[in-house]
């Protein structure tokens, strides 16, 4: 028999703002752990039993999958909001309106973003500077990518409508089946059948697949309250503006941060297969210590979300103080870790011969870690503000990423040449922070205003 829906929901706006936030948080942190660990393992097989130039390729086209997918997924994750506002008020109805027109617009999405993106494949890699060794398996790598797209946009937009409702638990399991099935594939088609950056492409596609059927099952099977019946299926064009109003401008936030890496990618990639691939292991081991600081920042925004659609601002406010301490305690944990053991981490993708490219990894890894403070402010107040409904604020801080990355690159990389590199992400991050913050209090203070919204409990 199927649980009844209020035993995988969970609102978010009574009880410790700490306790909520890390009870929602912990399960996507472990749920992207899992998926960046599967991420490591991939590049692990990738640079030790294919060889480096292979690492290199998957590599080459990182920062162009950060600008498509990062756009279907800051997109569908904005179209979570409108239906975490909808829940916290308690109008289910309005709720399952947002969902079946979400629908809609994914579909058009998936089905445009997938299109044109296999289209120029190769123009984009001429683009970035591929290096003309590892072209081939580039391409073939980033074409298979692109063929996921529907499948991640699907799964982005289920498991954003679960957590939409307070529950992280379920994507993290699905997680962990898809993640599992990966790693089986990656083993299957790279070690057992040979098939190098191909083999790993597949089981990507594969395991997408996988993961965005389990969310639509369980939303059909255990989920109900998000099922649209009746009229809550038809097409509503207010609901759509609504809609796209909350996911156009978090899609474009993360697009154009996608800009400045893309610059910076391809200024590193200038520098030589050696740098393409350090950079490519750096960026997997940092993504594994970046994704809890980021996930936090996620359950920031269906905490908002949930309570400002109670009226409850007291407790968006001791939700973000509470998030800053949860994010500073992590921050002396990665110290502890990433200073002595970079180097270590780093010989994960390739042997102990290639020093150079576990000097360099390991030095960008070092240099990053001392600024996740700063990182850690930016996705708190970037996605508590996109939580109140306010994307289009938001996105102006990707905007100053962008044009601190574009700095970076067009000077810095030059000057420095590798060392411009790793102090990218520390500037860029630094630079959103001048703007997140005034921002956040300037919308404190203007939603303090608002009668609709109590400014104490």
């Amino acid at each position: 028999m199927a649980a009844t829906p209020s035993q995988h929901t969970e609102s978010m706006t009574s009880g410790a703002p700490a306790r909520s936030i890390l009870k929602f948080a912990v399960p996507l942190i472990l749920g992207y752990l899992l998926q960046q660990m599967y991420l490591i393992i991939d590049a692990a097989i990738v640079g030790r039993w294919i060889g480096v130039g292979a690492l290199a390729a998957v590599g080459a086209s990182s920062s162009i999958m950060f600008l498509i997918m990062g756009f279907c997924n800051g997109a569908c994750a904005g179209f979570a909001i409108p239906v975490a506002q909808a829940f916290g008020a308690g109008d289910h109805h309005k709720m399952r309106c947002y969902v079946s027109n979400a629908g809609r617009i994914a579909v058009v999405l998936a089905l445009v973003a997938t299109l044109l993106s296999c289209l120029f494949c190769e123009k984009i890699l001429q683009l970035v500077n591929t290096p003309a060794d590892v072209f081939h398996d580039a391409y073939v790598f980033l074409f298979l990518q692109f063929c996921t797209i529907p499948f991640t946009i699907a799964y982005n937009l289920y498991s954003g409508q679960i957590r939409a409702l307070g529950n992280s638990k379920e994507p993290f399991y699905f997680l962990i089946a898809s993640s599992f099935l990966n790693i089986l594939l990656d083993v299957v088609f790279i070690l057992l059948l040979g098939m190098g950056v191909e083999g790993a492409g597949i089981a990507t596609f594969l395991s997408q697949a996988f993961a965005s059927w389990l969310c639509r099952r369980f939303i059909r099977r255990r989920l109900t309250v998000l099922v649209p019946k009746g009229d809550e299926r038809a097409f509503n064009n207010r609901k759509i503006s609504i809609l796209l109003n909350n996911g156009v401008p978090m899609g474009l936030q993360f697009s154009i941060t996608a800009v400045g890496i893309i610059m910076l990618q391809s200024a590193n990639n200038a520098l030589g297969t050696v740098y393409v691939a350090s950079f490519t292991a750096a960026i997997r081991i940092k993504y594994l210590f970046t994704c809890v600081l980021e996930n936090i920042g996620v359950a920031m925004a269906t905490y908002c979300g949930q309570n400002i659609g109670a009226r409850r601002l007291d407790r968006v406010r001791t939700g973000v103080r509470d998030a800053m301490g949860i994010m500073m305690v992590y921050f002396v944990l990665t110290v502890a870790v990433i200073y002595p053991f970079a180097d270590e981490m780093m010989m994960l993708f390739v042997n102990g011969g290639e020093q150079e490219v576990i000097a360099n990894a390991a030095q960008l890894m070092r240099i990053s870690n001392w600024f996740y403070p700063a990182l850690g402010v930016l996705v708190i107040l970037r996605y508590s503000i996109q939580g109140l409904g306010y994307s289009n604020l938001s996105m102006m801080s990707g905007v100053m990423e962008m044009i601190a990355r574009c700095g970076v690159s067009l000077w810095l990389v030059p000057a420095w040449a590798w060392l411009g590199v790793c102090y990218a992400d520390p500037v860029a991050w630094m630079m959103a922070d001048l703007f997140l913050a005034p921002a956040y209090l300037w919308l404190l203070k203007r939603l303090r205003k608002d009668h609709r919204i109590p400014s104490a409990a």
